[in-house]
């Protein structure tokens, strides 16, 4: 008995976790055999390329779709055989792929290639792999690979997305630094290793005492937004009090105060303006044009519409970029990029308009045009294979232009950044909630200017919209962390065709 072998505790603790062991391969020095070339077969194949693009693949398969022939065209070691599987096939072969939808087949070549001692992956039948595809997290020279064990390829993909986001592009250079330091250091492998220790105990030391010093100032935004807000309520709650309740006779103005409010208009106004900011805060665009079409059809003059809608947008804007922030939605080097040279468009935009706009329909139509084309982009999109996120140049200026139209035009900055940005494959979250914070400066910059131009405010008229966007800007920026990808490029793209239509069919009726 005393000989029996005792089987450690921790092996039965682990027995349900995930016990694959991650290995990096060099592929392009090993021979693949991958079996199908259908949609699998090409999810697998680009898979492959995109990773390691110089890898011998044999791809045999009774049909090849033609994507996969267009790939092969541009990746010379990728052989195409247009026929049904032979066991001869895996004559050299080191690692097999199958992508068929035949389960039958799939078993009968996974036998074979253990019968030669290759390692095989079954296409959506983990119980037959000896490895899996995982998610990849790529930033250059660093490599990520996530896997949640076969049990939810899903949940891999949105955690390659959550870091993406959260790995900086200088990421890289980083990297090339260390492997300078790297080389330079003197001495054995136990003596580098020592000093790269150091070295980075000394970065990450800084690091700290750098995020402390910023602390406060990253906060600052948050007490710019409030103090804003207040001072533009404060703003137009003077106006509406000398307006309404004239000093000489406060006790009877107040009095008058119902007669003021149109109570059904009122309630009709909350609900638009909850809707409005519900797609607004959500999709990162709409409620320019959902709140404006409501005002017009009540018979509001077009020349002050958009100004009414600057205004209440100001508030719910400002609650939603809030959100956003409170629910990790903010990519801080967009929303930088974004926000300055947004507000100097709007003010731009806004003494434009005051000036000149009976001109605003020569510019919202080739605005309308160019969405237009966006938005069927972003639909389209959505149905292809992820690839990886352009980057993106000239924010600033895209931010300007959004700014200028969204005043002048009466709208167009969801419309033309978030559909730009996003067009630009990058994550719609981030993008919508970066947007939606940077929108509260370029509308609070906007209001401000149409107040001063316009020397008015009838704050009953928008009194409706301001709440209710009020109360859907948190349940909004909420709802953009739960709504998965492909929902979420087919409902913007959707609602940006639907507004340029909408602005594109009204600017041809003013010219007519």
């Amino acid at each position: 008995m005393g000989s029996e072998e005792q089987i450690p505790d921790f092996t039965l603790q682990q027995a349900a976790k995930n016990r694959l062991f991650p290995v990096f391969l060099k592929l392009e020095e090993l021979e693949v055999l991958l079996v199908g070339a259908g949609k699998v077969g090409l999810e697998k194949l680009t898979a492959i390329l995109n990773n390691a693009p110089l890898s011998s693949v044999t791809v045999v398969a009774v049909v090849i779709s033609a994507p996969v022939k267009q790939l092969a065209l541009s990746h010379p070691r990728v052989k195409l055989i247009q026929r049904a599987f032979e066991p001869e096939d895996l004559e050299e072969k080191e690692i097999v792929i199958v992508a068929v939808n035949d389960k039958t087949t799939s078993n009968y070549i996974r036998v074979l290639s253990k019968q030669k001692n290759l390692l095989v992956n079954v296409a959506d039948t983990p119980e037959l792999c000896d490895f899996y595809l995982g998610s990849i997290v790529n930033k250059g020279n660093l490599k990520i690979a996530i896997s949640t064990n076969g049990k939810s390829p899903t949940i891999a993909k949105r955690m390659r997305e959550q870091l993406t986001e959260l790995i900086p592009d200088e990421m890289e250079g980083v990297l090339q630094h260390m492997h300078t330091i790297r080389q330079d250091l003197k001495g054995d492998f136990a003596e580098k290793v020592r000093q790269l220790d150091d070295l980075t105990r000394l970065l990450i030391a800084k690091q700290e005492k750098l995020e402390i010093v910023r602390k406060p100032a990253g906060k600052n935004w948050t007490k710019i937004v409030m103090f804003c807000l207040l001072a533009f309520l404060f703003m137009l709650l003077g106006h509406a009090l000398l307006s309404y309740l004239p000093l000489r006779d406060m006790a009877d103005g107040i009095k008058r105060i119902p007669e003021y409010i149109n109570i059904p208009s009122f309630l009709i106004m909350l609900l638009t303006g909850f809707l409005a900011q519900m797609v607004d805060g959500s999709m990162g665009m709409g409620y320019g044009t959902i709140s404006t079409t409501f005002l017009l059809a009540n018979g509001v003059n077009p020349a002050i519409v958009s100004s009414r809608v600057h205004s209440a947008r100001v508030f719910s804007s400002g609650v939603s970029g809030f959100s956003h922030h409170r629910f990790g939605n903010i990519n801080k080097k967009l929303f930088r990029a974004l926000v300055i040279p947004g507000v100097i468009g709007s003010l731009a935009g806004a003494t434009l308009a005051f000036y000149g706009q009976k001109y605003s329909v020569w510019v919202r139509i080739p605005l309308s045009i160019y969405t237009l084309y966006l938005g069927f982009f972003i639909v389209k999109k959505a149905f292809r294979k992820k690839n990886e996120p352009f980057k993106i140049k000239g924010a600033g200026w895209l931010a300007s232009a959004g700014g200028f139209m969204d005043a002048f035009a009466g709208g167009g900055w969801g419309s033309l950044v978030t559909g730009t940005l996003i067009s630009k494959r990058r994550s719609p979250r981030y993008v919508i909630g970066s947007v939606c914070l940077a929108e509260f400066f370029v509308v609070f910059a906007s209001s401000v200017a149409f107040f001063i131009y316009l020397k008015t405010f009838f704050l009953a008229d928008v009194a409706g919209l301001i709440i209710g966007g009020l109360l859907a800007a948190p349940i909004a920026a909420r709802l953009v962390g739960k709504i998965p990808m492909k929902t979420m490029y087919v409902a913007v793209g959707s609602l940006v065709v639907l507004t340029s239509l909408l602005t594109l069919i009204k600017g041809i009726s003013h010219l007519t």
